[in-house]
């Protein structure tokens, strides 16, 4: 691994560290500061980002192929994550309905940013990080959205079980196609999306207002990280947190390198490229989900955690099945 990557990953654990000193120091204040932080990242600073990133994304330089590559597999992942998650619980009340989704948000959402730019940047130069930010651009979008979703549903449905008498079909389907919409991630992609096809482009002034707020989610995501280990602990979550772990650094890759290569035909740097973006370690956003919808906030920060350090170990072992395939 590059010294830039490393360095980049020292960082990364230092303002963790410095988010769980402070709340252990209580210099944050009382009350429930990991959830003030979620709230401040997802009402305000990822949203930004988000329709900021939608509006300005350039479809006519995406390849169907790589996306595909990557997606496709991920998908399949999160389905199965997902599904095993709902098969096991299903009669889960509504405080515990959005577990499956944060299982599945946490196997598969990557830290495409803070490590997947610098690694692909250090490694292919800027033609590679051109096809990285390619999928970063559609990342959340994708993920997040499907997510937010699937989310809604489970507990519009945990909430129809637990009062059936109270909640008409009809008005249920209303009520989570409405809570789908009207959501901090996804109401911006949408209006993002809705910028870029009408072809409005952003007033500087309102660009750089939402890039100042967009540069806040890393930052912030990453004290939040260092927040909720402090707040919440590690205990009862080691165990859920390897598996997740494992699933996101060695079965997501391993299917997206069986897809891009057998099903796709990719090679070179463009299936370097995609191996590695699934290789990467669980992304915050994971957090600031589970955060959402005050579920898993334990395991969800130690899986990043563990994730982060496995990644050390683990994309050396990637790169050097890259290299022998090439």
């Amino acid at each position: 691994m590059s010294t830039l990557v490393f360095a980049k990953l020292l960082v990364i654990f230092g303002v963790v560290a410095a988010g769980w000193a402070a709340a252990r120091l209580r210099l944050l204040g009382p009350g429930d500061v990991a959830r003030t932080l979620s709230n401040a990242a997802f009402y305000i600073f990822v949203p930004a980002l988000l329709f900021r990133t939608t509006a300005r994304i350039d479809f006519a330089q995406l390849d169907g192929r790589i996306l595909l590559a990557f997606f496709v597999p991920t998908l399949v992942l999160l389905a199965v994550v997902y599904t095993a998650g709902r098969s096991r619980g299903r009669s889960r009340p509504p405080g515990r309905a959005a577990y499956p989704s944060v299982r599945a948000i946490t196997a598969v959402f990557g830290n495409s940013v803070q490590i997947g730019i610098p690694l692909s940047a250090a490694l292919f130069g800027d033609t590679g990080l051109g096809i990285h930010v390619t999928i970063v651009s559609l990342h959340a979008l994708v993920l997040l959205t499907i997510l937010t979703a699937l989310v809604e549903i489970d507990l519009a449905r945990a909430r129809h079980r637990a009062d059936p008498g109270n909640a008409r079909l009809w008005r249920m389907l209303g009520a989570t196609v409405r809570n789908t919409v009207i959501h901090p991630v996804v109401l911006p992609v949408l209006g993002g999306l809705l910028c870029n096809v009408v072809g409005v482009v952003l007033p500087t002034l309102a660009d750089e207002f939402l890039a100042t707020l967009g540069q806040a989610v890393v930052p912030l995501c990453l004290v939040l990280i260092g927040v909720s280990l402090a707040q919440y602990g590690v205990r009862g979550a080691v165990r859920g947190a390897l598996v997740l772990s494992a699933l996101k650094l060695i079965v997501q890759p391993l299917l997206v390198l069986a897809v891009a290569r057998f099903g796709f035909g990719l090679a070179g740097m463009p299936l370097a490229i995609v191996v590695l973006m699934a290789a990467l370690p669980v992304g915050s956003n994971a957090l600031v989900f589970a955060q959402r919808y005050e579920s898993l906030q334990g395991e969800t920060s130690t899986a990043i955690v563990i994730s982060t350090i496995a990644f050390v170990l683990t994309a050396p072992l990637w790169l050097a099945v890259l290299h022998a395939l090439s």
